[in-house]
Formats: C-alpha cells, structure tokens, sequence
C-alpha cells in the first residue's frame, strides 16, 4: 500500500507534467487525478478551442496509459465506441476488433451530439467496466475513465444528458 506522502508527489509529478503542455490547468488536472483514483468520471463543460482534448492526451501520457478520442456525432454508433466483430476468411472465424473504448482514457467529445443509444453504450463502459458487443461481454482495462465534454453555448441539435449518466 501506498503512503499518502507517495500519492501527493506522484500527483504533484502528474500535474507538472500535464502543465508542460497546457498551461494554468493546475487545479482542472487535480480534480481529474481524483476521479481516476476514484475510480469515476469526468463531464468537462467548455467552449471549443480551449485545449480540453490536449489536456486529456496530455494526462493519459504523463499517466503512461493509452488514449483514444471519438467525436460524438448523431450518426456515431454504439459498435464506433465498443467494437466489432469481423469475420477473418482465412480462419474463417469471427475476429472482435477493440473500439476506443479499450483504452485507458476515452474522450468522449462533444457527448451530448451521440444519441441515447449510443450514449447508453458508454454508459456500460462507465459503470460496470465492461462492454457487450454481440452478446459477449469484454471487461475494459484498469484504469478506466471517460473524460466526456460538452459545449456550454450551442445546445441546438444535442441530445440532453440523462441524470442517471451525469451521475456516474
């Protein structure tokens, strides 16, 4: 186990590195260190153009995990987020090919452009951290944190957040 001495310079290491890169997000970057020890996530609300994807790639560098981002868009579906499963003619067996969601740190851009269905698919990978995809369930990797964004200003064409997924 970890002393809390350990934890405190293993953040303040984390946050400097981040703050290399993007600049006066000290205080966004420990908050983001606290849901992922946590085990939760996070719902950056933001204008466009404000450095929310560097800081989240910025993160998941300095953490040495993977990262991936999706643009949430009303077309995006359910198997864009979790995966597939393609059928490989030469074995002649289905192959499941990993969606973003394996990664360690998803950002899900723009989250309230995804339809509920697509947002419900997210929801599983939030709160049992797993996905199904074709009647099989793939457990997601530790850590796991979805690091979700939404604009403040433009709602006109989004689909509103359920409590149940801005609980998580």
């Amino acid at each position: 186990m970890h002393s809390v001495e350990d934890i405190q310079s293993f953040a303040r290491q984390v946050t400097e590195n981040v703050e290399r890169v993007i600049v006066s997000k000290s205080q966004v970057v420990e908050l983001l260190l606290v849901a992922l020890l946590c085990d939760g996530h996070v719902l950056l609300e933001d204008v466009p153009g404000v450095g929310k994807t560097m800081l989240a790639r910025s993160l998941a560098v300095s953490l040495g995990v993977t990262f991936k981002r999706v643009q949430c868009t009303p077309d995006l579906l359910p198997n864009d987020i979790t995966g597939v499963s393609v059928f490989n003619q030469q074995t002649r067996q289905f192959e499941f090919m990993p969606g973003p969601a394996f990664a360690h740190i998803l950002l899900a851009d723009e989250i309230n452009r995804a339809t509920p269905r697509t947002q419900s698919a997210l929801l599983e990978a939030m709160g049992e951290r797993q996905v199904t995809v074709d009647g099989v369930t793939r457990a997601l990797p530790r850590p796991f944190m979805v690091m979700a964004t939404q604009n403040p200003i433009e709602y006109e064409g989004t689909f509103p957040l359920p409590e149940a997924q801005l609980d998580r």
